[in-house]
């Protein structure tokens, strides 16, 4: 299994997972050059896609999609409110959108959609299932039960790790946006994310910190978070990658 998080944060995301033949993509918020430009930079081809799974509607996760689908007719799966609350979605091709409820199969690959809390139309998770899993979880207010049962077994774990409570609370963002990020339908902080893992039966191999914001975190200041629960837990097990804004994170399994 290959992951690459291309870019990850408040001006674009994208995913990139090799699995048991399959090349897919988790978001297009980042130019479909870059695109290009990022998997020829882990010898991949843009060509090569099986599929591109929006999480949500948000720009920061669809900005490069209407050119991958109308240049490289690739194949696009999300929630159907997702497809309609899409501000490209009538630029679009027809034939490359693909409205998937639960989940999909792509060869001996499942890639399984999860309900996140976001404040998005139907903002969801993946998980891609095959001989080895890997959860995508990013976007997100706080993690439930439910979301921690789809957390569980995943040998990569792309996690947001937004922001640092003080560092937003003690920021320059209006009052509304820190509510915003702060609440249900929020993003996920850096000491929730590590509480969410270190809660896990079965912890992941290799733990990518994704979506950091650029005003209200520090990259290592969320890795030290993260170390630090960690540590108080007795969990030594979780090798730990910070992903970015503007290169790719890649890693093989």
């Amino acid at each position: 299994m290959q992951v690459a998080v291309l870019a990850s944060g408040s001006k674009g995301n994208a995913t990139f997972i090799e699995l048991d033949g399959k090349k897919l993509l988790i978001d297009a918020g980042i130019s479909a050059r870059r695109i290009r430009q990022e998997l020829e930079g882990i010898g991949q081809r843009v060509e090569e896609l099986d599929g591109v799974f929006i999480t949500h509607e948000h720009g920061d996760h669809i900005s490069g999609l209407v050119t991958l689908t109308k240049k490289y007719g690739v194949q696009v799966y999300s929630r159907p409110e997702t497809f309609r609350a899409m501000s490209c979605y009538r630029e679009l091709p027809i034939e490359c959108i693909n409205p998937i409820i639960d989940r999909v199969r792509l060869g001996r690959v499942t890639v399984r959609a999860f309900d996140i809390p976001h404040d998005a139309a139907n903002p969801v998770g993946y998980v891609v299932q095959g001989s080895s899993r890997c959860v995508v979880a990013t976007d997100m207010g706080f993690v439930d039960s439910s979301l921690q049962e789809m957390l569980e077994g995943a040998r990569v774990m792309v996690l947001e790790t937004n922001h640092d409570v003080e560092m937003l609370k003690n920021g320059s963002y209006p009052y509304s946006l820190k509510k915003r990020i702060l609440g249900a339908r929020g993003h996920l902080s850096n000491r929730d994310a590590a509480l969410a893992v270190a809660g896990l039966r079965q912890r992941p191999r290799k733990l990518l910190l994704a979506h950091l914001s650029e005003s209200n975190n520090l990259p290592e200041l969320a890795r030290e978070t993260v170390q630090e629960v960690f540590r108080q837990r007795g969990i030594g097990d979780v090798e730990l990658y910070l992903t970015d804004q503007n290169k790719c994170t890649c890693i093989q399994l």
